[in-house]
């Protein structure tokens, strides 16, 4: 076994753990492969040179990301004069720019142990920084395909409104190293099995636990999908009928509390459908008793534009995004990218970002926690405000990916910003997913994708705050630099006694 994992067929099983990897994740929820993946990717690094293991790494994450992130061809061929060549070459380049974080997670590992009985501690401190940095700091923070999102429905969803994506992560690395501590060290094979099994038991004890209360009667809501194709969307002859669409979906919900739209519903700035179309409707909408929680371009006096969301009913306010989307709102790396998108006709927006500290909007007198798009991919902005917000919502267009797994997978990281905040979260897409999940990440209700649809449901105003609301990602992130420093410092102590 061990002259088999060393040679050219360890590499080849690599990219298979990988791929398997992804398959712990939505739309196939095979949940418990992420464990096996990797605990194969650590046995496959054991006794490897430094430069070797660095291989090995970044063809597991090639399976992951290859697999896992393959949607953003689809975002590229949109627009049918983008050819097929230079799209699929842009895809792997970015599929592999990924896969070298994997690589440095085995560099660290093989690296840094200083004990064969507390390598799994270092191996799994290692996984989770990496991802830390990769899903906070890499080009503003890519935290797709993190190891817990895979556990929505396992008893280890339990630690999440307690440690958050990265503690339950943390844990998840130790059940996966552990397994393979059961098998190299035969003499405290019990004392691993026990720990295993008390982590997943802990989980399960935690996930019955409610960590926050109703507060206020229920608020009836609508969810607009519009279903409008992304290569007809900015079409100026299509506008009109965009915003005749949308108005007549509302018009047939006015006995809800709140009406909400998907993200840049309106595919016109604001100050160009301001008179005609927006105060005509919120004129409507109060007359009804309803808020309309809607989206468009922001273009301010300065000439800057928003990706912003807007509310009209008796408080009319909006919020303007804060964390851009590269490649998509933003370009990174100029000119070389800007050339590369100009070579496929492709014309993406100069967004600002908006203020870290924008007031919470207000809808049926209840304040909410609002994300745009890919804003829901991170846990610590979605708890900033949220002690005085009763909900979560969350405007979307996935529309760039359809037939894609990437609406998929959104769907189940926007899942996990409700369970750990511990408030319902409303989440409007232009084509799917759309969603009500309650406060404990079950979805509730969910409109079927790539389909006009409206779906109404009761929701619970919570209060109160779960421990992670509380604490953040920070205490988690300190004990892996503790664990690693330690590591380290043993590591040059042994050294020095050689």
């Amino acid at each position: 076994m061990e002259k088999l994992l060393k040679s050219v067929w360890g590499d080849v099983f690599a990219v298979i753990a990988g791929i398997l990897f992804t398959l712990s994740f939505s739309p196939f929820d095979f949940s418990f492969l992420v464990f096996f993946a990797l605990a194969f990717f650590r046995l496959s690094l054991i006794d490897l040179t430094v430069k070797r293991a660095v291989l090995r790494g970044f063809l597991f994450g090639f399976g992951i990301f290859g697999l896992g992130v393959s949607w953003v061809f689809a975002s590229m061929v949109v627009n049918e004069q983008a050819g097929f060549a230079l799209p699929m070459f842009l895809t792997l380049l970015y599929c592999s720019f990924w896969a070298i974080f994997p690589a440095i997670s085995a560099y660290l590992y093989v690296k840094l142990p200083v004990s064969n009985r507390l390598d799994w501690l270092v191996f799994s401190s290692v996984w989770i920084l990496v991802e830390y940095i990769r899903g906070e700091w890499v080009l503003g923070g890519f935290p797709w395909l993190q190891i817990a999102y895979s556990q929505l429905d396992s008893p280890l969803s339990g630690y999440i409104p307690v440690l958050g994506a990265y503690g339950t992560g943390l844990i998840m690395a130790m059940i996966s190293a552990l397994l393979i501590q059961v098998i190299l060290d035969k003499k405290f094979r019990k004392v691993y099995l026990l720990g295993i099994i008390s982590l997943f038991s802990l989980g399960a004890i935690l996930k019955s636990v409610d960590w926050v209360t109703v507060s206020g009667n229920p608020v009836k809501v609508s969810l607009i999908q519009g279903n409008i194709a992304q290569k007809d969307k900015w079409a100026v002859e299509n506008r009109n009928l965009t915003l005749k669409q949308y108005y007549d979906d509302s018009v047939a919900h006015w006995q809800s509390d709140v009406i909400i739209w998907p993200e840049t519903a309106i595919p016109a700035y604001f100050e160009d459908v301001k008179e005609d179309y927006l105060l005509p409707l919120e004129r409507e909408a109060i007359e009804h008793n309803t808020d309309i929680i809607t989206s468009l371009p922001y273009k301010d006096k300065a000439g800057k534009l928003y990706n912003s969301v807007l509310v009209l009913g008796a408080e009319r306010a909006m919020y303007k995004k804060i964390h851009l989307l590269p490649f998509g709102e933003y370009l990174p790396w100029q000119p070389v990218s800007g050339y590369l998108l100009g070579l496929m006709n492709v014309r993406l927006g100069d967004f600002s970002s908006g203020k870290v500290d924008q007031p919470l909007l207000k809808v049926a007198g209840h304040h909410f926690v609002t994300s745009i798009c890919y804003e829901d991919a991170f846990g610590e902005q979605s708890i900033q405000q949220v002690e005085q917000a009763r909900f979560l919502v969350n405007v979307t267009n996935d529309g760039w990916f359809d037939g894609s797994i990437e609406p998929y997978q959104h769907m189940q990281i926007a899942r996990m910003r409700a369970l750990e905040s511990g408030r319902y979260l409303l989440r409007v897409t232009n084509t799917g997913v759309s969603a009500i999940v309650d406060e404990k990440g079950k979805i509730i209700r969910q409109a079927p994708v790539m389909e006009r649809a409206v779906i109404t449901s009761d929701i619970k105003p919570m209060s109160g705050l779960t421990p992670y609301a509380r604490i953040g990602n920070k205490p988690i992130i300190l004990l892996i630099a503790l664990i690693l420093f330690c590591s380290l410092v043993g590591r040059y102590f042994l050294k020095s006694k050689d």
